[in-house]
């Protein structure tokens, strides 16, 4: 961030927030701080806890229910307007049809009677019409609270001469918990000296961060040239059907004085691993600091990661959870926390949180979490923990992932260096919970299955590995795991989880007959 930006510090008035997060939320529940209020607006502290409560409510968690929710599904759509067109239109968005729900650009504008800066939406495609009265306050109070997730630091900003643009992204959840990704660049917008910069920000229930990184370029370089060109861009975007993994959409634009430019976007194969790169964690960790952390986040444990860059914050985050793989995070999530958040930290409950290094004397006041530092220039990589990190893997585990992990130095591209990544923490998996299959009974026909929890990690033979076992069979995520593979019919799974379990069953029976052999 550049010397012309000044700090400011967070201001009273949040005791409030801190109890709200007293008791455990239940199923997919959020706490009582859905109150009804909009964006805080000048010193109004009634306004300011109303506007917290909302945030914690509908952004601050990627939890989903214990067991109304199924993995995979198709996300819900918002509520929009009621007319038949956008009816058909709702139906195409969420059948994947759509790439994204809107763009918005978020400029900071001088407030009214002072000399700081706070962030407005400036420009927003499409823009949605026929909505009824409490569609169109919903939306409205959504649309200020992207601003707070594009300009999160909470800091008097003053127009600059140089900025770095940034791509980061963040994940939006309804209190009903249907989750949206927030996608934003960050970037000094053109003209003639110092100005302050903008955000450009995509709102998809799609995740897929590089392919939208590649369309962050292809609106940026129209934006260079004309706001107007942004427009008929966006909307073939819109029209244009989403690839499935592996393929390739081609969409034509025209840019004056380069003619008709074909844009090839291309999903990547493994589309379960289309969000995430790895190479920004282990860039910012070793091998060994990667694990600790997995450990701690595969018993749902509060971790803090502190960094200066949003796009630091938001690509590690995103690669630790898909590091528990087939398992999802079911707990709070916030990728870059706003300023204004930051009491969150104060939540007895588990969460992963990306903070930013001027709010890093908030943090490590806390006990129980841990802290982790990704900054270049860091003293100490993990500023607050609790110390068993090292001993919550099994010691054997623990070296096949390491020796797994250095084949990543020789993978020829980045999809092929996540997919070496992934399938190292997957083994994990497969080799301590992957005989779960065995493990879940079914009785009459059409009744849920009922897992045998006691007999299935009696049945592993490996002390440590048992050890292990018994704790993660605590956790939320295991737990959703069990109740969907219940709900689901007897017989073949499907799945890459399920294919390396056949996969690792046999090899160990080929391994076995040779051992008879000799």
């Amino acid at each position: 961030m550049s010397d012309a930006v000044t700090r400011r510090r967070k201001g009273p008035g949040l005791a409030n927030f801190r109890s709200r997060w007293s008791e455990q939320p239940k199923g997919n529940h959020i706490p009582d701080v859905a109150a009804k209020h909009s964006i805080p607006s000048g010193d109004d502290e009634g306004e300011r806890q109303g506007a917290l409560k909302r945030f914690s409510a509908m952004w601050s968690s990627f939890r989903r229910g214990k067991r109304d929710r199924v993995k995979d599904t198709e996300p819900t759509e918002p509520q929009g307007p009621v007319g038949a067109n956008e009816t058909s239109r709702q139906h195409r968005y969420v059948s994947g049809q759509y790439f994204f729900e809107y763009l918005v650009v978020v400029s900071l504008k001088k407030a009214k009677g002072s000399s700081s800066y706070e962030p407005q939406i400036t420009y927003q495609f499409p823009k949605r019409d026929g909505m009824a009265r409490f569609q169109k306050e919903e939306e409205e109070k959504t649309l200020k609270a992207i601003t707070l997730f594009c300009f999160p630091e909470g800091i008097n900003w003053a127009p600059l001469t140089e900025y770095h643009s940034e791509t980061f992204s963040f994940v939006l959840t309804e209190i009903d918990g249907s989750r949206r990704n927030g996608y934003c660049r960050r970037l000094l917008p053109g003209g003639q000296g110092a100005r302050p910069p903008e955000a450009y920000c995509i709102i998809s229930s799609l995740a897929c961060f590089g392919l939208f990184s590649k369309i962050f370029d292809e609106v940026e370089k129209r934006r260079q040239i004309s706001m107007a060109m942004i427009y008929p861009f966006m909307q073939k975007l819109r029209e244009a059907p989403f690839p499935a993994p592996g393929n390739t959409v081609e969409i034509k634009s025209f840019i004056p004085e380069s003619g008709t430019e074909i844009i090839s976007l291309t999903r990547p194969l493994d589309s379960w691993l289309e969000h995430v790169n790895f190479a920004t964690l282990f860039s910012c960790l070793k091998d060994e600091e990667v694990l600790l952390v997995f450990a701690a986040a595969v018993l749902e444990r509060r971790i803090v990661f502190i960094a200066d860059e949003l796009g630091t914050l938001s690509q590690v985050l995103h690669a630790v959870a898909a590091l528990l793989y087939p398992f999802t995070w079911q707990h709070t999530f916030i990728s870059i926390v706003p300023e204004i958040l930051i009491d969150v930290v104060m939540a007895p409950t588990p969460y992963l949180l990306g903070v930013q290094k001027h709010l890093l004397d908030l943090v490590t006041d806390q006990g129980d979490l841990l802290v982790v530092d990704l900054s270049v220039d860091k003293k100490e990589t993990f500023i607050v923990s609790i110390g068993d990190e090292s001993s919550i893997l099994p010691p054997k585990l623990q070296s096949e992932i390491l020796a797994a992990l250095s084949h990543r130095q020789e993978a020829p591209s980045v999809e092929e260096m996540n997919r070496v990544v992934s399938e190292a923490f997957l083994h994990f998996f497969v080799k301590t919970v992957g005989h779960y299959a065995s493990y879940v009974k079914y009785g009459r026909a059409g009744e849920p299955g009922v897992f045998e929890k006691r007999s299935f990690y009696k049945a592993i033979e490996s002390k440590t590995t048992r050890h292990f076992v018994k704790k993660f069979i605590q956790t939320q995520m295991f737990d959703l795991f069990i109740q969907e593979v219940e709900q689901q019919h007897p017989g073949p799974q499907q799945g890459i989880f399920h294919t390396k379990i056949l996969e690792y069953q046999e090899k160990k029976k080929r391994d076995k007959a040779k051992k008879h052999k000799l």
